[in-house]
């Protein structure tokens, strides 16, 4: 049964409705995978075990009856700690929500419970989800599948580890500036970031509601599509039979997302690219000024926001918090409301900009992280490092959530270097899709 640990959720639930797979036994096999592991405590945050197997054990009987409620009813999966679950603690990788516990749980998780999804517990994260780099001495620093020293990439550190080392069949992590896709392109996952709006944020704790998003980090493209659906309390995903790359048109995006490419991400990139070409997509290299500008204004729209909702928990404690989350949340206080909408104006503008120029093309490509994970030691003791690092770590990512897109990182077979394609608001179907045929070249 350990082989189970390393397969797809999609196959479990495959296993689960051809009854080769007890969905009781599939539960166990992981919570007792969790209690050996020697990092299980950098991972999850606290586990809830009863309610696994609980719904572990309804799974069983919906399936001994032939009425299974999705394609991966019974299958175990871990949630990243900033989605309320009723009478377990919800505290957001945060000493300021220490001993915070919901009534109910998050609407997502409502949907994906209603659908069979297993709950294993709640995984640790970057304080209050404002780091794309994973670091948190307040909780726990969870660990890089591909670099001991490395960090695991944020703000969906644990969700990213849960899946990696073989601890959960698929993770629900949030993503505000990159913080589902980089830590799924560091531990050579799948991540898909939904468009805003798209999934409910109710029962989830907050960063900027403007930006942030709910979205799975997966083992393949098909798992990220049957829990975006199940997200949305759909049991029906996209449908990815046949997807091809003949006759996709593909952007390379010049402007910013290339800049300073250190050498392990450039050359994945650039074999990524040979490998789509030759599935038959038509790679143009395109140009879009106006995100210079949109880059500007990332630091009013995203720390005033986050500020303004976080300033009063913030001011009432804040000696308890990292300092470098804490100073980045504090540098909210340089932006004056009138900043802040003559911001979104300009944003606005921009977003019309990049529609006009890539309405031609099916997606946009760039190198999902411009680096590699960088050494969690130096970022613990170099203020001026962990600043440069974190901002250069969300600088791809934070495209698709500045220009309000969804996105999806793959994995491009070089240790920790993922290829992000970017795509108009509301296309996860047709994104999906793409995905699944760029996944097949990539491999």
């Amino acid at each position: 049964m350990q082989h189970w640990l390393s397969m797809s959720a999609s196959d479990l639930g495959r296993g689960i409705e051809s009854g080769t797979i007890d969905p009781v036994a599939l539960t166990e096999t992981f919570l007792e995978a969790i209690a050996a592991h020697p990092l299980s405590d950098r991972i999850y945050a606290r586990l809830t075990p009863e309610r696994a197997r609980a719904e572990a054990a309804a799974a069983k009987a919906r399936a001994q009856a032939g009425f299974r409620l999705s394609p991966l009813d019974g299958v175990p999966v871990s949630w990243k700690d900033l989605f309320d679950t009723a009478g377990t603690a919800t505290e957001s990788g945060s000493a300021l929500l220490e001993g915070r516990v919901p009534e109910h749980d998050a609407v997502v998780l409502q949907n994906a419970t209603a659908l069979g999804l297993v709950c294993l517990g709640k995984t640790h994260m970057s304080e209050l989800a404002f780091s794309g780099l994973g670091l948190n001495p307040i909780t726990a620093t969870s660990p890089n599948v591909n670099f001991p020293n490395g960090a695991p990439g944020g703000s969906s550190s644990g969700a990213a580890a849960s899946v990696a080392f073989g601890l959960a069949a698929a993770a629900i992590g949030s993503d505000t500036g990159g913080s589902v896709r980089i830590p799924s392109a560091w531990n050579d996952l799948v991540g898909l970031k939904t468009t805003s709006g798209r999934l409910s944020l109710e029962g989830v704790v907050p960063l900027c509601l403007k930006f942030d998003t709910v979205g799975p980090l997966t083992r393949t493209v098909e798992d990220a599509a049957q829990l975006f659906a199940l997200l949305d309390g759909s049991a029906k995903a996209p449908d990815l039979r046949g997807a091809t790359l003949e006759g996709k048109r593909l952007a390379i995006l010049k402007t910013v997302a290339l800049d300073d490419l250190r050498e392990a991400p450039e050359r994945a990139f650039a074999e990524a690219i040979t490998k789509l070409s030759a599935a038959g997509a038509e790679v143009v290299e395109i140009e879009v000024p106006e995100l210079v500008e949109a880059f500007t204004l990332a630091p009013v729209l995203y720390t005033g926001e986050a500020y303004g909702l976080w300033r009063d928990v913030i001011e009432a404690n804040p000696d308890v918090m990292f300092g470098e989350i804490r100073d980045r949340f504090r540098a909210g206080k340089d932006f004056s409301a009138p900043d802040y909408v003559a911001a979104w104006a300009r944003l606005e503008s921009a977003r019309m900009a990049w529609d006009r120029a890539t309405a031609s093309f099916d997606a946009v490509i760039c190198p999902t992280a411009p680096i590699l994970p960088p050494d969690l030691d130096r970022l613990a003791q170099d203020s001026e490092y962990y600043v440069t690092e974190n901002l250069l770590t969300l600088r791809n990512t934070r495209i698709g959530n500045l220009m309000g897109l969804c996105a999806l990182s793959l994995p491009t077979g070089t240790p920790s270097c993922g290829l992000q394609l970017l795509a108009p608001p509301e296309t996860e179907a047709a994104l999906l899709r793409l995905g699944a045929a760029a996944e097949a070249a990539l491999r």
